[in-house]
């Protein structure tokens, strides 16, 4: 079989990677088994570089405990048992390890099953199915219909005619549209064993990267140099439709594929909230020192005292570890030992706790609540991450420094899912993009028009709502005989069924649906019959255009790399149909930044026309002089459709010399070869062939507003939210679906900064670009300054209007000048809302940015398609819609959600709820811990600083992970203070979490640490030192009151007895009677002395222990037994007299 030797060229930049035939085998190379796996029997260390597993040792928390580890392996300094400490961090550790390890298990599953998928591979001449995993660079694989690619490979062979294939790339980005792919000519032999055995050559090509959508490489087969571009390219993840099998040879393998470049380390993001909870915990930390402080002050002090019970002066009794003497080593290692003791300070379980409360409110409450489900597309609401939860947005959000190993199957951005659930209560601007955001993305060409006249009548929706609004109403007489199909709703019988044929311009008409059914990369699916036809296409604007040609009678029904095949009716003669193919020369794909795209295509009589369809801006700038009356009405009508909220578009088209394209086509042949900046080189050519257009007319589509974006603008502003709109739109079109949505009104004061003034376009027309750039940007500055100080001026009234500010893209491109920058942020602070039109992608996020960090709010993009990735990117919040336009915007979001609807039941019920309830956990946590500590601290003052426990170990160590555990959560799940429809219903409520009123360090300062903890556990501390003892000694206190009076022993009638004689001297004499009289004797003179109450008890005898009890109660003196025999041996040598009487 086929084997290829891998090996970097030896090139300056080290940019290529070569492939080259070899005849030693190639199965030296090691297997590229792609794993997701981050731990690994034997080690904990990551797979990933960079990656730290999350055991929370990064956590401020766990550093006391950690110390706590180290300082007790001493015995000097051990107030508690060293496991009873160690045991709560190895708790904390261990669930952390046995998450990691069940879902790195999970991983190792999913990579086995992947791994150990079957494929064909070319070995001796026959094809042999081998596992994934022994797959090798230089591998000729075949892979059949609905199977997956294994690796990347290069396409050489298809059983489609024409060495095409159809594959679906779900798995990859999300789109479910189906893209071709094309082999180069020169390898659609290679299909079959024998053929492929054959297949000798060398590619020259990039290095592994992770972006998904570019490829540069050169084939060099048979001594012919071939460039390959992404069409060749059938990457990993991918699955084949429509194509019984294709031939690739694999050129990256295992983690190189593209897919597995996309895994990534993804920086936590973090909330005000968390951020803010580090700087309570290192004030924690503070207050700690500031205790162990005092407590090594106190000792020594107490240690200076020299109480002589404690034997500090005897030599035998200490250690070379504590000398008394040395008050600053005893200051020292009180110091340590304090540390140990009060450590519980420090709430090591609250972060685990908090991240167990965000992983389910993410998993349970969000990702289930069937409010934020969409029926019809059967989406559910989707936290992509849990780190945001209960802020939804503040000051600029930092990485944590917690990076996570988190692989991306889709090539995109994936989630800590325990991350990101804490910014969003405080959300205090959005920005929103329009199409598929605001409205449904449901494309419908709606007018047109061709040669200067429009066509199409009706009434949108957005006109509908205005005039509503207005409280005006509009009658709408539509055609019964209108054609209406999913993308087509136009009436006008003018253009229908050949009719156009009569009007005043045919040609004009013919080229214009010539232009719809030719110019774009949409692919048919199913039978070829206007009925049953499906359409794939990239965007559904594109749908919609070869839609609306079908209905005209231009019907595109078949497409091959080289061909594109149309039905056209009456174009000959009215009812003649007949079948046109057209070849496909040249593409020049449309993109954000060309705004354009152009297909080189050649007629059946041998004519080559170039078609373009694009922006307005971008055409107009690129038309051939003349044909001024059809220029300016367009012009107009484009206006009038942007008036009325429709998207519009301009085509054109211009006829090339065979010779022009001859040069030109080897122009773009070579840009295409390059290996290096092969986008740039192949825009600088396009522009060579993109000038000179005959202007044909424009199309206007329409895209209706999504179902209930008016009242959630309306309900999201009434929360204190300002939304922002950035839109590709003309400023017509932007304005119009500002005054539907309510984000503008009537009664609000409109600033509008356009580059579509006189001033501007007189400079235009003089050409010079520098001119042009400080005329526009002096145009800007003068509209800044005076929006601004008019803007001054209401804001100074009482009475005055909300302010709105419109702008467009080519003035906000120079207003984001460093040197207009705070004027612009200035004037746009001051508006209730705001609307960019004409922006670029790159212009979004400059905004998102420019707000962002300028004015240090929270802030949240909320889009739908790729253009839009930048911009939620840029916010601390991104939300993405589950659109039309692919999955892009949901992969690189932080919340995915079907509706721009659903936006306010993310805001206002779930974040403020885990904002009141993440804020209430934390307090619950200081409240507890300071509470237990801080008891402890006070009993130090009763033991002498000494380091004396007050709790047991276990009791101690176990209080934060096992006892209080639950309660916590419990709140940090259920607590809630309003009900979901009480919390849409007074938006209000959620200013509390803008002006962030239930975590502020004031707040934090007086209600939790002065008031409750500090003053509650004195009185606690105290409170039990008086109570303890008497609840423990009251049940033996009545036992005894209830025995000494009814059933008193010997000792208690001595005591009795003698009670009243308060004499001293008989007290000697009784001690001098009790050591020479007999027992006897004795006992006849206590019986004697006895008072007259209780001399009917006469039962007791001077026995041990109630002799000495007896000697005990005379002398008022306890002591221990050794005092006693002490006392005997001293009595006996003094001899004392007795007293007889």
């Amino acid at each position: 079989m086929s084997e290829w030797d891998r090996a970097v060229a030896s090139s300056s930049s080290s940019s290529r990677s070569t492939l080259r035939m070899g005849s030693n085998p190639n199965r030296n190379l090691a297997s590229r088994v792609p794993s997701n796996r981050t731990v690994r029997l034997g080690r904990v260390q990551p797979q990933a570089p960079g990656h730290r597993t999350v055991f929370c040792n990064d956590r401020e928390a766990n550093l006391p405990v950690r110390f706590k580890g180290e300082n007790e392996q001493e015995a000097w300094n051990r107030p508690v048992s060293p496991i009873t400490n160690v045991a709560p961090l190895s708790l904390v550790l261990l669930i952390s390890l046995i998450k990691e390890a069940f879902e790195d298990w999970k991983r190792f599953q999913n990579d086995l099953a992947v791994n150990n998928n079957m494929i064909d591979v070319l070995q001796d001449q026959k094809w042999e199915s081998i596992p994934w995993k022994r797959l090798q660079v230089g591998d000729i694989v075949r892979v059949k219909q609905d199977g997956f690619f294994p690796a990347d490979l290069l396409f050489l062979a298809s059983t489609n005619p024409d060495g095409v294939c159809y594959i679906e790339t779900a798995n990859l980005d999300g789109e479910t549209n189906l893209k071709i792919r094309k082999a180069l000519e020169k390898t659609w032999d290679y299909l079959t064993p024998d053929k492929a055995s054959e297949f000798k050559g060398e590619i020259q090509c990039e290095q592994p990267n992770n972006s998904l959508y570019t490829f540069t490489g050169n084939l060099i087969i048979q001594k012919q140099t071939l460039p390959l571009s992404p069409n060749q390219l059938l990457l990993r993840g991918c699955s084949l439709r429509n194509t019984e099998y294709v031939v690739g040879v694999v050129i990256f393998t295992g983690h190189e594929t593209k897919v597995m470049m996309n895994t990534m380390n993804v920086p936590s993001k973090r909330s005000t909230l968390e951020r803010k909870l580090d700087k309570l915990i290192l004030t924690l930390f503070a207050t700690l020192f500031v205790m162990c402080l005092i407590g090594a002050i106190g000792s020594g002090i107490f240690v200076n005292n020299k109480y002589f019970y404690l034997r500090l002066d005897a030599g035998d009794e200490g250690s070379g570890q504590f000398n008394p003497k040395n008050r600053i080593l005893v200051m020292t290692l009180t110091m340590f030992t304090l540390i140990t003791l009060y450590s519980t300070i420090i709430p090591i379980s609250l972060y685990v706790s908090i991240e167990m409360i965000k992983f389910i409110q993410c998993t349970q409450f969000i990702n289930k609540d069937l409010r934020m489900y969409h029926n019809e597309t059967n989406t559910p609401a989707l936290a992509r991450t849990s780190n945001l939860n209960e802020e939804l947005g503040q000051e600029e959000s930092r990485s944590s420094g917690l990076d996570l190993y988190i692989v991306l199957p889709y090539g995109a951005k994936d989630v800590n899912p325990f991350g990101i659930f804490s910014i969003w209560t405080q959300v205090e601007y959005i920005f929103s993009d329009k199409t598929g955001t605001l409205t449904r993305n449901l494309m419908e060409f709606f007018k047109c028009s061709i040669g200067g006249e429009v066509y199409g009548n009706g009434i949108t929706e957005i006109e509908r709502g205005i005039a509503e609004r207005q409280g005006m109403k509009i009658q709408e007489n539509r055609s019964p005989n209108a054609v209406q199909e999913r993308g087509f709703n136009f009436d006008d019988s003018r253009l229908m069924r050949g009719a156009w044929r009569n009007e005043p311009n045919p040609d004009s008409c013919k080229e214009f649906f010539r232009c719809l059914a030719i110019c774009h990369t949409v692919l048919p699916e199913g039978d070829e019959s206007p009925e049953k036809i499906r359409y794939q296409a990239a965007s559904p604007d594109e749908a919609a255009l070869v839609i609306a040609a079908k209905n005209f009678g231009f019907f595109f029904y078949r497409r091959t790399p080289t061909t594109i095949y149309v039905r056209e009716s009456h174009v000959e003669k009215m009812g003649k149909i007949q079948d046109v193919s057209y070849e496909i020369l040249n593409v020049l794909e449309f993109n954000s930044t060309r705004k354009r795209q152009s297909v080189v295509c050649r007629y059946p009589d041998g004519r080559l026309v170039l078609y373009c369809k694009g922006a307005d801006t971008v055409i107009y700038e690129r038309l051939a002089d003349g044909n001024n009356d059809i220029k300016k009405a367009t012009r107009e009508h484009l206006e009038q459709f942007g008036s009325a909220g429709l998207r519009t578009l301009c085509l054109a088209c211009k006829e090339l010399p065979p010779d022009v394209y001859e040069s030109w086509n080897e122009k773009f042949i070579q840009a295409k070869s390059s290996l290096r900046d092969r986008e740039k080189k192949l825009d600088e050519v396009a522009e060579l062939i993109e000038n000179g257009l005959i202007l044909i007319g424009s199309t206007a589509i329409e895209d209706k507003l999504q179902e209930g974006v008016p009242a959630a603008i309306e309900t999201l502003q009434r929360a204190g939210i300002k939304i922002w709109v950035l839109t590709g739109d003309k400023i017509e079109t932007a304005i119009n679906i500002a005054y539907a949505c309510n984000l503008i009104n009537n009664e609000m004061k409109q600033f509008v900064i356009s580059s579509e003034t006189d001033v501007i376009r007189e400079a235009e027309e003089r050409g010079d670009q520098v001119e042009i750039a400080r005329v526009i940007k002096e145009e800007v500055k003068k509209e800044l300054r005076r929006c601004l100080e008019e803007a001054q001026s209401y804001l100074s009234s009482l009475s005055g209007p909300k302010l709105a500010l419109v702008i467009d893209g080519k003035c906000l491109m120079y207003a984001l000048d460093p040197s207009l920058r705070v004027m612009l942020l200035n004037l746009s602070l001051n508006c209730h809302s705001v609307v960019c039109c004409r922006v670029s992608p790159l212009q979004k996020a400059q905004v998102t940015s420019l707000v962002k960090k300028g004015a240090r709010k929270i802030t949240l993009s909320i889009g739908d398609g790729a253009n839009d990735v930048s911009m939620i990117q840029a916010a601390h919040v991104g939300v993405g819609i589950s659109g039309l336009e692919g999955m892009q915007a949901v992969m690189a979001s932080d919340f995915a959600i079907a509706q721009f609807r659903y936006l306010a039941d993310l805001l206002l019920v779930h974040g403020r709820w885990s904002y009141l309830r993440i804020c209430k956990v934390v307090t619950y946590f200081f409240y507890k811990n300071l509470t237990f500590t801080l008891t402890q601290f006070w009993f130090t003052f009763q033991t002498g600083f000494s380091g004396q426990r007050f709790y047991d170990d276990w009791f101690q160590s176990l209080y934060n992970v096992i006892f209080t555990a639950l309660p916590v959560i419990i709140v940090g799940l259920f607590d809630k203070d309003v009900s979901a429809s009480l919390s849409l219903k007074y938006p209000e409520l959620y200013t509390e979490g803008i002006r962030n009123v239930f975590f502020k360090w004031k707040v934090v300062a007086a209600n939790t640490y002065f008031v409750i903890y500090v003053l509650m556990s004195t009185v606690y501390f105290y409170l039990t030192i008086l109570v303890v003892p008497i609840v423990a000694l009251f049940g033996d206190f009545v036992f005894q009151g209830v025995q000494r009076w009814f059933f008193p022993y010997d000792y208690q009638i001595i005591q009795e007895m003698h009670r009243h004689d308060g004499d001293n001297g008989s007290r000697v004499q009784l001690l001098e009677v009790g050591s020479q009289l007999t027992a006897a004797e004795a006992r006849s003179y206590a019986i004697s002395q006895l008072p007259r109450e209780i001399s009917r008890h006469t039962g007791f005898a001077f026995d041990s222990p109630g002799y000495e009890s007896f000697f005990a109660a005379q002398l008022g003196v306890y002591a221990p037994q050794k005092a006693w025999d002490v006392a005997r041996r001293a009595s006996a040598r003094s001899k004392p007299k007795t007293h007889k009487k």
